[in-house]
């Protein structure tokens, strides 16, 4: 059995290496980060080791060599300085009112002032700042270290609060200009967090920030690789194998299908959720910990503001420009490519035209589940027997049964609140037929007014045409004269043709046919 200690949830590096817990060396590329530049941003989903690369980096700086024994750094390193550092961790607070960034700052400031001293005339935030790193540097001859931890939570948590968005902004604005403006007296600085704040923000002023979280050469720093996994955790797949009664190739395929398929950057490896794999080692089963931990529902705010269909998000097609820019008000992508729930799939180099999708099987299960409740009156404790039922009604062979179920659906759905009626019939289905395709066979194809689906189980094949103020008969007839039953006719299975009729006066599925 793994004698492993897992960090789950440990943040402190100091923490991991006093007390012995399992750690993957990062330090050989935290080692060139350091001495390749000065001033780093990097973006990451949330629970992608941002903090634990922080601390690192903080006890790097500190010069306590002891934590580093035994890894790459001990080795690279050859002069050990102890550098001031300053860490801004902003994950603590709740931003909600316009005070509750300043008290954190405030904070902050306070606890460096007590070390540093403070300075005449420095009256506002920023002023406080500068005059900390400028006393810091001269107090102890060495250049300063500027680590933020997840610079980005207040504006994150403001979304959809555009009063309070602009004072975070503003607030954060000249606070961070303290980078550039006190350059003389900082060693290294590095800014993390979820999103990037466009060329108009909190870093307009400042261009001397290294952007790295789409650079190949630091793909890695945060996550995992498939080679980590195995050059680590060998022993432990074999373990999981035994207690899950699955062959080693089998739990390897099952870890890299469930948890692996972040890319930062096109042709590059996979970066494993480094929090799923280690829940999953520590508690020897699969499971969703990624998503279980908690989904932002402005993600979801965003999505409905912008009148998205979410069919296009498992094939979304963007620029650069878009993945490096913060929510605007035309799309709601930004923010969810970099929140981790769609990632790079593919590139074309010719027209600088990036190809998302969902990373991986926790990611698209778990954000269709989440989505459900948002789109449809059922709660989130129902979704999971609403959609065992539909899909036994399914696998049973009771076209009927499933669609006076869906029918309840759509009867349920506020309409008042819904500006696109048929995006709206899109996206439900959308999330139903996903939701029943993660247990069956389903094929979804959407275009002008209609909607066609193949559903595949065991013993049976349906074929379905949906209009949007058509009729019935008419669906049914698409079916016949555009063929689209007829790979399925020399089948085994039962194949079932259904048209479907969906009115915007009864607002509903008004009627559906069934050969």
């Amino acid at each position: 059995m793994s004698n492993k200690i897992y960090p789950i949830g440990i943040q402190s590096f100091e923490k991991i290496r006093r007390n012995g817990y399992f750690y993957i060396d990062k330090t050989a590329l935290i080692y060139r980060l350091v001495k390749t530049g000065s001033y780093y941003f990097l973006s990451r989903p949330r629970r992608f080791g941002k903090s634990l690369l922080i601390s690192t980096l903080e006890a790097y700086f500190s010069g306590v060599r002891a934590l580093f024994e035994g890894l790459a750094l001990e080795q690279l390193e050859k002069e050990w300085k102890k550098h001031p550092v300053l860490h801004l961790d902003l994950n603590i607070g709740k931003y909600d009112t316009p005070h509750s960034l300043d008290d954190i700052l405030n904070k902050a400031l306070l606890e460096w002032e007590a070390i540093y001293g403070t300075g005449v005339g420095e009256v506002t935030l920023a002023l406080r700042f500068a005059g900390v790193v400028e006393r810091a540097y001269k107090k102890t001859g060495e250049g300063v270290v500027i680590l933020v931890d997840e610079y980005d939570k207040p504006m994150l948590q403001a979304i959809g609060e555009r009063k309070l968005q602009v004072e975070f902004r503003s607030t954060l604005k000249s606070f961070y200009s303290v980078l550039k403006t006190m350059d003389r007296y900082i060693r290294f600085a590095l800014l993390t967090g979820v999103t990037k704040f466009g060329k108009v923000s909190v870093f307009s002023d400042l261009n001397n920030l290294n952007d790295i979280s789409m650079y190949e050469p630091f793909v890695s720093i945060c996550g995992m690789t498939e080679k980590e996994i195995h050059d680590n955790l060998e022993e432990d797949l074999y373990e999981l194998a035994a207690m899950q009664k699955m062959t080693y190739e089998r739990v390897c395929a099952e870890l890299k299908e469930c948890y692996d398929g972040y890319h930062f950057v096109e042709d590059s490896e996979g970066i494993y959720n480094p929090f799923s794999v280690l829940n999953t080692f520590y508690k020897m089963k699969f499971g969703n910990y990624w998503f279980e931990t908690g989904t932002p529902t402005y993600l979801v705010e965003l999505l409905k503001h912008n009148n998205y269909d979410l069919e296009r998000m498992a094939h979304e097609e963007t620029s650069v420009d878009v993945l490096n820019s913060i929510y605007d008000d035309d799309s709601p992508i930004p923010v969810i490519y970099q929140s981790g729930y769609l990632t790079i799939k593919g590139y074309n180099s010719r027209f600088g035209i990036y190809s998302l999708g969902f990373p991986n099987r926790e990611v698209e299960e778990g954000f269709i589940r989440f989505l459900m409740p948002f789109y449809t009156r059922v709660n989130k404790a129902e979704a999971p027997f609403e959609i065992q039922k539909f899909v036994r009604e399914i696998e049973n062979g009771q076209p009927d049964a499933f669609f006076r179920r869906l029918q309840s659906f759509f009867a349920d759905t506020p309409y008042e609140l819904i500006s696109d009626l048929e995006l709206h019939y899109q996206n439900v289905l959308f999330i139903i037929f996903k939701l029943v395709g993660f247990y069956t066979e389903v094929e979804y194809h959407t275009s002008e007014g209609r909607i066609d689906l193949i559903l595949k189980t065991e013993k049976y094949v349906y074929v379905m045409e949906f209009k949007l103020e058509g009729t019935a008969e008419e669906a049914l007839r698409q079916i016949e004269e555009k063929h689209y039953a007829l790979p399925f006719e020399s089948d085994f299975r039962q194949l079932f043709k259904i048209g479907i009729n969906f009115s915007n006066r009864t607002r509903n599925i008004e009627r559906w046919i069934v050969k």
